[in-house]
């Protein structure tokens, strides 16, 4: 009998969402693979949950690593819980290699549903929401950024992206000339936080707030053509 591998959703700010299931899950699994064990730490001991598993790092800089001993605890047997600092693995986290390196062994995975920062921006943003598109985080570089954008500046569909704070003034501008100024967005800041944030209007309104925004943030931009919003 091989094992299970779990991917649970944490709490992407207030520890009051976490799913019940959550807890369960960290008291209860063989190993617990976490993004960032310090932080780990801390969740476990808002829940009130001691760990009985091992508790592993998982990260980008070990996941390549890491994912064949994960592989094989799970082919022994054993019931792996992967969590990421904050939402659901694999999204824009790591996650993704040790899932598809289950699936190819035929080793069974499942999920604890828990916050989104994608979704929870994208209903909070007031923009459509029937048909969307994440983009995960663009380039760093001003070139690459700009031909990214330039790929998708005919999409329809609403467009999401995770950006670092100290980037997204320099995104904003940029989706501001590639988009068009008067393109409707919003950005999503803290989501669940003390000091949540949700600013909306048009590109070139954001970009010119943008300078010396704080904090962790969703950018959504309305697609070309949608109605609504």
């Amino acid at each position: 009998m091989t094992g299970t591998l779990v991917l649970a959703g944490t709490p992407i700010g207030d520890i009051a969402d976490a799913p019940p299931r959550l807890a369960e899950e960290l008291a209860g699994a063989d190993v617990v693979a976490a993004e960032d064990t310090r932080r780990l730490r801390r969740l476990t001991q808002a829940l009130g949950v001691t760990p009985k598993g091992r508790v592993v790092s998982y990260f980008e800089g070990n996941e390549a690593a890491r994912t064949p001993e994960l592989v094989e605890e799970l082919l022994g047997g054993a019931r792996v819980l992967l969590v990421t600092d904050a939402g659901m693995p694999s999204v824009s986290d790591p996650g993704y290699r040790l899932v598809a390196a289950a699936v190819e062994k035929d080793i069974k995975v499942t999920a604890v549903p828990g916050p989104s920062a994608v979704l929870t921006a994208l209903a909070l943003s007031g923009l459509p929401v029937d048909r969307f598109c994440f983009e995960g985080f663009l380039p760093r570089k001003a070139g690459e950024r700009l031909s990214r954008l330039r790929e998708v500046s005919g999409e329809r569909r609403t467009l999401v992206y995770f950006e670092a704070p100290h980037r997204l003034d320099d995104t904003l501008a940029a989706m501001a000339e590639v988009f068009g100024a008067e393109r409707r967005a919003a950005v999503c800041r803290e989501l669940t936080k003390t000091y949540e944030e949700v600013r909306r209007g048009s590109l070139g309104e954001l970009a010119e707030w943008a300078a010396g925004v704080r904090g962790e943030i969703t950018v959504w931009s309305r697609g070309r053509g949608a109605s609504g919003g």
